[in-house]
């Protein structure tokens, strides 16, 4: 297994976490993403392990706070070698306090994130979601007094905007606050967007991506195909998937480019997914989900080796897209904003 550091931090990560998401299957939409209980959970726990991925990546609103009981009872005894991601902002209740970055809910989440997952402390504690109606100084300041206090250790953020992002950091650097390390996005062949902007900005700011649905929904999982009914049996269609709705010409462009790649690699479509994203710029690791053992064998096959520069350059031919202002006009001129160097 391959580790790279996190962001500006001194922290070092497997390029594989595993996401606990599809742990406890509660309501329909986490029903839609798997139902893995406890036992279950145990072998997931030690195929990891056993594999060199030692991170573990829940939230608190995942089955409404059953995820995290499941992975807490399936890490006893292990709290020692691994790492554990969790997040916070989404909504856990009925009450007005109940969802956003508050120094009250943040505080609150934190002590009850820590009883279910039975540890004294959480490893990267992300912000789910930018709240836009709690002041940033405020946000920023209870994670840190909150680090101070040894009940986590790093922060990062997720689903943010650049400016969130960079107003955050720069909030933090004026008060000397810890800073987010990195930031969990939604980024695959199937959707580049994160590349106009956040991209750049992880560069500049060195804010390492946590990558999240690297398979768009398992769009890019190999069950997708030109020609062929479009699978029910997957989380898009039983509702428990993110995104816009599929261009399913541009998807089956992208299938078609990745047969081929996996023909040429011995690999599989999802295995050539997810190393493409491992040789992205700010790319540190990709949450890798699975309901099953298979699944995640599988998954797991995808480092340990390397696409060509060529083959990469295949795969950004068939995927790329116009993007939309002011990214288009920026591009007008590269010499005055240089895209990431990709090869």
């Amino acid at each position: 297994m391959e580790y790279r550091q996190l962001g500006g931090s001194g922290l070092h990560v497997p390029v594989l976490s595993f996401g606990t998401a599809t742990f406890g299957g509660q309501g329909d939409f986490f029903k839609a993403w798997g139902n893995t209980q406890l036992d279950d959970a145990k072998k997931l726990v030690h195929l990891c392990l056993d594999a060199g991925v030692n991170f573990f990546d829940t939230a608190n609103v995942y089955s409404r706070g059953t995820s995290e009981e499941i992975l807490g009872k399936a890490l006893e005894g292990l709290r020692d070698r691994v790492l554990i991601s969790t997040k916070a902002t989404f909504t856990m209740g009925d009450g007005p306090n109940d969802f956003g970055s508050s120094r009250f809910h943040l505080i609150n989440s934190v002590e009850a994130s820590l009883r279910r997952l039975q540890t004294d402390y959480i490893d990267i504690f992300h912000l789910h979601g930018f709240d836009g109606n709690t002041p940033i100084e405020e946000t920023l300041r209870t994670l840190d007094d909150l680090i101070s206090a040894g009940k986590i250790r790093y922060i990062a953020c997720s689903n943010f905007s650049g400016w969130h992002l960079m107003k955050s950091l720069s909030i933090a650097e004026r008060y000397g606050w810890s800073k987010y390390i990195a930031h969990q996005a939604y980024y695959s062949l199937l959707d580049r967007e994160f590349e106009w902007e956040l991209m750049p900005l992880g560069i500049d700011q060195k804010v390492s991506t946590i990558v999240w649905s690297p398979l768009a929904s398992g769009q890019l999982g190999g069950k997708f195909r030109r020609g062929q009914p479009v699978p029910q049996d997957n989380r898009r269609a039983q509702g428990g998937s993110h995104g816009p709705e599929t261009d399913f010409e541009r998807l089956y462009k992208i299938v078609d480019a990745l047969d081929e790649v996996a023909e040429e690699t011995g690999k599989s479509v999802a295995q050539v997914s997810i190393n493409w994203l491992l040789q992205r710029p700010t790319i540190d690791n990709i949450i890798i989900g699975a309901r099953n053992e298979e699944q995640l064998k599988q998954n797991l096959g995808a480092v340990g080796w390397n696409l060509t520069t060529e083959q990469v350059k295949k795969l950004d031919a068939a995927s790329d897209r116009d993007p939309i202002y002011p990214y288009w006009h920026q591009r007008q001129n590269t010499k005055l904003n240089p895209l990431p160097k990709f090869y």
